[in-house]
C-alpha cells in the first residue's frame, strides 16, 4: 500500500476510535480508562516526533550547506538567493491581502453567538490586556541576533533560522575556498544527509501509526459545540487557505508546467504528513524526499528552498494570523484606522516569517500581535479551542507553498551549464 493511503487510512481510523472513544462522542469506557488508554495511544506520535527531532537540525546544515556548495560559484548562488527571497515576500504578502479581504467582506466576528461573546467579554475584564515587552530589541540588534553566536545553543533551542544562517555560510565560505580545500568536509556533510535520510526510511514506517496518534488525541478533546460556535470563522481560514492553494497550483501550472491533478498527487504524502502532525518542521525531512523523488527537482534549488522556506515562508500561517486579528477586533467592537491595519499587516509579515514550524506557535505569536492592538487574553482564549484543526490546516498549505517555491525556482533558475 502506498505511504499516502497508509496515512490516510490512519487519519480515518484516528477520527473513528477517538469519536467512540470521546466524552463528546459515544465515550465507550470509563474517563481514567480512557486516559490511560490515550498514553499509549499517543506513543506512536511521540517516538515519530522524537525521531525526526533527532536529525532535523544535521539534516538542515548538511542539505543547506551542500545545496549552496553544489550551485558552483557565488553569481549563481546571488541569483538563487534574491529569487527566492522576493517570491517569499510576494506569496506572504498575497496571503495577508486574501486574509484582509475575506475578513472585511463575511465579518465573521458578527456572527459570534451572543453568550459566547458575553462570557469572553467577562473574561477579558477581569484578565485584563495581555502584557507588553517594554524591552524590545531594536532592528539592528534583532538583525545581529541572526546569526548563531553560540552554534551549540542554536542547536540546542533548534533556533532554525540562525542554523539556516549559519549554514548559508558555512557553504558559502566552503564554496570560496575551493574544491581541494572544501572537499573533505563536503564528503562528511553529504555522508551526514544520508544518515539522516536513511532514518527519515524508518521514521516514514512508524509515520502511519503517528497519524492515527495525532487524530485520535484531537478527536477525543474537540467537542462538537466549539466547532458550531466558530463556524463562520473557521469557514473563513479554510476559504482563505483554499484561495491560497489555488494560487500555488496556479504557478506550478504556470510557471513550472505542472498539471495541478498531477502536482496534488506528487505531494500528497507531504501534504497528508503536515496536516496530522501540525509541524511543517517535522514534515521537511518528507517534504524534501518527495521534492527530488516524486517532482524529479534538482537538490541543489530543493535543499536550499525547502529548509529556508520552512523556516521564513509560512504565508498559511499569515492569512490566519490576519483573519484571526480581524475576527477579534470585530468581536470586541474595536476599529482600526488605515494606519493601524497596515502596521498590523507588516507586523504579521514579520511575525510569520520568524515562525518557527512547529504545533501551537502561531497562537503564540498572534497573542501577542494582538495585545499591541487591545485585544485581551481572552480574546485569545476564544478562538483556542479551534486552533489546532486550523493549525493542521495552515501547515498542510505551508508545505505546499514550499515545494510550490521549489517548482517555481527549479524552472526560474536554469543550470549553470544552460544558462
Amino acid at each position: 500500500m502506498a505511504l499516502w493511503k497508509k496515512m490516510a487510512l490512519g487519519i480515518s481510523m484516528g477520527l473513528f476510535v477517538g469519536y467512540i472513544l470521546s466524552p463528546h462522542g459515544l465515550e465507550i469506557l470509563p474517563a481514567s480508562s480512557t486516559k490511560e488508554l490515550l498514553s499509549w495511544i499517543a506513543l506512536p506520535g511521540a517516538l515519530f516526533m522524537a525521531l525526526i527531532k533527532m536529525i532535523v537540525v544535521p539534516l538542515v546544515i548538511s542539505s543547506v550547506t551542500l545545496a549552496i556548495v553544489s550551485s558552483k560559484d557565488l553569481g549563481s548562488l546571488r541569483t538563487t538567493g534574491v529569487g527566492v527571497g522576493l517570491y517569499f515576500v510576494m506569496t506572504t504578502v498575497f496571503a495577508v491581502a486574501v486574509g484582509i479581504f475575506i475578513a472585511g467582506v463575511i465579518q465573521p466576528g458578527e456572527y459570534v453567538p451572543h453568550d459566547v461573546m458575553i462570557s469572553a467579554e467577562t473574561a477579558a475584564q477581569g484578565m485584563g490586556k495581555l502584557p507588553i515587552i517594554e524591552t524590545r530589541p531594536s532592528l539592528p540588534e534583532m538583525l545581529a541576533g541572526l546569526l548563531p553566536v553560540n552554534p551549540a545553543k542554536a542547536v540546542l533551542d533548534h533556533s532554525m533560522l540562525q542554523i539556516v544562517i549559519g549554514s548559508i555560510l558555512m557553504g558559502i565560505a566552503l564554496l570560496s575556498i575551493g574544491i581541494k580545500k572544501s572537499k573533505p568536509l563536503i564528503d562528511i556533510l553529504q555522508s551526514v544527509q544520508d544518515v539522516t535520510m536513511r532514518i527519515v526510511d524508518w521514521a516514514m514506517i512508524i509515520a502511519p501509526f503517528a497519524v492515527f496518534s495525532f487524530l485520535c488525541t484531537l478527536t477525543v478533546k474537540m467537542g462538537p459545540d466549539t466547532l458550531t460556535a466558530m463556524a463562520v470563522y473557521m469557514g473563513c481560514v479554510i476559504l482563505g487557505l483554499l484561495i491560497l492553494l489555488s494560487f500555488y497550483l496556479s504557478l506550478a501550472f504556470f510557471i513550472g508546467g505542472r498539471p495541478p491533478i498531477q502536482f496534488l498527487k506528487n505531494i500528497r504524502n507531504a501534504q497528508i504528513l503536515a496536516f496530522s502532525s501540525s509541524s511543517s518542521a517535522a514534515t521537511m525531512p518528507l517534504t524534501l524526499r518527495v521534492a527530488t523523488e516524486k517532482l524529479k527537482l534538482r537538490p541543489e534549488i530543493s535543499n536550499f528552498v525547502i529548509p529556508l522556506g520552512t523556516t521564513i515562508n509560512m504565508d498559511g500561517t499569515a492569512l490566519y494570523q490576519i483573519i484571526a486579528a480581524l475576527f477579534l477586533t470585530q468581536v470586541f467592537g474595536l476599529d482600526l484606522s488605515v494606519i493601524e491595519m497596515v502596521i498590523l499587516s507588516i507586523t504579521i509579515v514579520g511575525a510569520s516569517i520568524g515562525s518557527p514550524g512547529s504545533p501551537g506557535v502561531g497562537l503564540v505569536i498572534l497573542a501577542t500581535i494582538l495585545s499591541g492592538i487591545g485585544v485581551s487574553p481572552a480574546g485569545v482564549a476564544l478562538i483556542l479551542g479551534v486552533d489546532r484543526i486550523l493549525d493542521m490546516c495552515r501547515t498542510m498549505i505551508n508545505v505546499t507553498g514550499d515545494l510550490t517555491a521549489s517548482v517555481v525556482m527549479d524552472k526560474i533558475i536554469k543550470p549553470k551549464n544552460k544558462q
